[in-house]
């Protein structure tokens, strides 16, 4: 079973409020967007209208790599609250 096939086994069950949040006040000078690279589940975008970093949270796999790589720390990142978030089904 390769990787694709096993995240497909999770449930995400999101909520109506991004646990992720953008400063794009201090993302906007950064070139580097190692966001954009590292999230496993590649939800990090530029938004075509507002040439922002964006990101589409409910598909988050809850690992922090996106909070860790931002070498300027315009991401907060806290675990989905009460009962939402990622359930892995499968290693």
């Amino acid at each position: 079973m390769n990787v694709e096939e096993k995240l497909a086994k999770n449930i995400i069950k999101s909520g109506k409020v991004s646990h992720i949040k953008i400063r794009n006040e201090i993302c906007a000078g950064c070139e580097k967007r190692y966001c954009m690279s590292v999230c496993p589940g590649n939800l990090y975008k530029i938004s075509e209208e507002t040439k922002e970093v964006i990101v589409e949270y409910s598909g988050c796999l809850e690992c922090g790599t996106c909070m860790i790589a931002c070498v300027r720390g315009a991401i907060c990142w806290e675990y989905p609250g009460g009962e939402f978030g990622v359930q892995y089904r499968y290693g």
